[in-house]
């Protein structure tokens, strides 16, 4: 039983490490800045927000309840694309 712990504990170390290694974006801009971006533009409820790779995209709503789609290039903070709903 000895020889298993060891291991074991090893395996949870690097498994509790992985999740922090695969969010690590570099240099580019943080999700708060995108974040602080889209809120620039209008969005005052965010619903959602996904990291793809080479920009952030921001879902929300405007002050009037419509919907906003946000797109904001992860390296340099600017705006890429904006849609927005009826």
């Amino acid at each position: 039983m000895r020889k298993f712990i060891l291991p074991i504990a090893i395996a949870l170390a690097l498994g509790g490490a992985a999740p922090a290694m695969a969010y690590d974006t570099g240099d580019q801009i943080s999700m708060q800045v995108a974040l602080d971006v889209a809120s620039d533009l209008g969005v005052v409820t965010v619903s959602h927000t996904n990291f793809l790779g080479d920009e952030w995209e921001v879902d929300g709503r405007d002050s009037a309840g419509r919907w906003m789609e946000v797109y904001v290039d992860a390296s340099t903070g600017e705006v890429r694309n904006v849609e927005r709903g009826w």
